[in-house]
């Protein structure tokens, strides 16, 4: 199995360390040449939703990888990766990948003082750590979303067919239970 992560901005590294911790193979994305690369999934970690979405689009890799995630190719995206993937954004008038038919609210929490961590239950592998930075959560999904995590009334994980999405940072702890949880999709 090998793993590519997008590297342009955000928590990349982390995710690449948790790779390598549970034995998987992984490689960075930054450009469109890198989208050559034959890769069994995508993470698209957490980091700024606007910057982001702005260098897709810039180093022509919108399409390209928009089309990827929707011939199949699993794809987990973290916080910011989240609102990338989701069809809808209650405060932003901004789409980007539009994969996933979610409705999210950026900055749901606030502000980043309002960054926060809790424990929670995770489907499958109960109670796991769970940090929430200027965090978004799913307002409503599609009947055929599969919701993973909930906290204080809130989505903050879900699951439609190739696509897995969390409004925390699982790279930010020692627990592997979500990356595991994702590259079990395969």
């Amino acid at each position: 199995m090998k793993i590519g992560i997008l590297s342009l901005q955000g928590a990349f590294l982390e995710h690449e360390i948790k790779c390598a911790k549970l034995g998987v193979d992984c490689f960075e994305i930054r450009n469109k040449g890198d989208l050559k690369t034959g890769f069994d999934g995508l993470i698209i970690p957490g980091g700024e939703s606007t910057v982001i979405g702005k260098l897709l689009r810039e180093l022509d890799l919108f399409d390209i990888m928009r089309g990827m995630i929707g011939d199949g190719l699993p794809v987990f995206g973290t916080c910011a990766g989240m609102i990338l993937l989701a069809k809808n954004i209650l405060n932003d008038d901004r789409l980007y990948l539009a994969t996933m038919d979610i409705t999210v609210k950026r900055n749901a929490y606030g502000r980043q003082r309002d960054s926060f961590y809790t424990v929670g239950d995770f489907a499958g592998y109960g109670k796991i750590p769970m940090t929430f930075i200027r965090a978004p959560y799913i307002e409503s999904a599609a009947a055929e979303t599969e919701i993973l995590a909930v906290v204080d009334n809130k989505i903050v994980a879900a699951r439609q067919k190739n696509q897995l999405v969390t409004a925390f940072h699982p790279e930010l702890h020692e627990d592997t239970c979500v990356h595991e949880y994702f590259f079990n999709m395969f």
